[in-house]
């Protein structure tokens, strides 16, 4: 099965060097080693509690690190402040739980970002709004509140959410686990239409057919080590670890 996306520029947008991150006791990301290009769709999976959306949210500094350096766009993470926020506006983000504003309207939800933080004029920012709610499929919800939309819909929301911000690189964080089922292809749809459109996209799920679907490469995490990294095909064919033959033994059987 072939990719159907362009093919990465081989210029890296995303560098994690030596990254290690500690809750407490626990030691949830150990020696870190990823580069993401421009244009790439990387998929990061594996077993619960192997890491995947700590790796994520240390892209944009939801969670800081303790050894190791970060780079986006040849730019290191900044600690804190106006050059935090600049670089969280380029690194879009998607969580599980969509974390829209229940009290703006989802056009509102939309064009915040652009006028606040990229001093967008508000008629500019409402225009590409309403593209972007068209692009994911939700046009016709742009005065509505995030509470009368389903699930899939806020979501698809908060995809056009983050690429209002035009950002560089999306990172997607599960971001169907919290869905039921037939809403979870609407949001995929739109996320591989991303892909194939040359987003650099940094996508933690389960769903293994987006992964073969969308995916340059699948990089397997467990224990808080990226323990492969492959093509799909190559990976769900013919894995080269024993953890990652066990992981899709008992995934891809049912």
């Amino acid at each position: 099965m072939t990719t159907l996306q362009k093919a990465p520029t081989g210029e890296a947008l995303v560098t994690l060097r030596g990254v290690q991150k500690h809750f407490g006791a626990l030691h949830v990301l150990k020696d870190i080693e990823l580069t993401v290009q421009r244009g790439e769709v990387v998929v990061v999976i594996g077993p619960s509690g192997s890491g995947k959306s700590t790796l994520c949210r240390t892209i944009n500094r939801l969670e800081p690190i303790d050894e190791g350096a970060i780079e986006v766009d040849g730019q290191p993470l900044p600690q804190e402040g106006r050059e935090l926020a600049r670089l969280r506006s380029d690194v879009g983000m998607v969580f599980q739980s969509f974390n829209l504003f229940p009290h703006k309207t989802v056009l509102q939800n939309v064009t915040l970002g652009p006028v606040k933080v990229r001093r967008r004029k508000a008629e500019e920012a409402e225009r590409r709004g309403r593209e972007l709610l068209a692009r994911v499929g939700v046009a016709d919800q742009a005065e509505k509140y995030p509470a009368q939309l389903s699930g899939g819909q806020q979501q698809r929301v908060a995809i056009a959410r983050a690429l209002a911000m035009e950002p560089k690189v999306m990172l997607f964080d599960e971001p169907t686990s919290a869905l039921d089922p037939e809403m979870v292809n609407e949001v995929l749809d739109v996320m591989t239409s991303l892909a194939r459109e040359g987003m650099t996209m940094i996508v933690v799920t389960h769903e293994m057919g987006f992964a073969r679907r969308a995916a340059n490469r699948v990089v397997f995490m467990d224990a808080g080590r990226i323990v492969e990294e492959a093509p799909p095909e190559q990976f769900f064919t013919s894995p080269r670890s024993d953890r990652a033959r066990d992981f899709l033994s008992k995934i891809l059987t049912h």
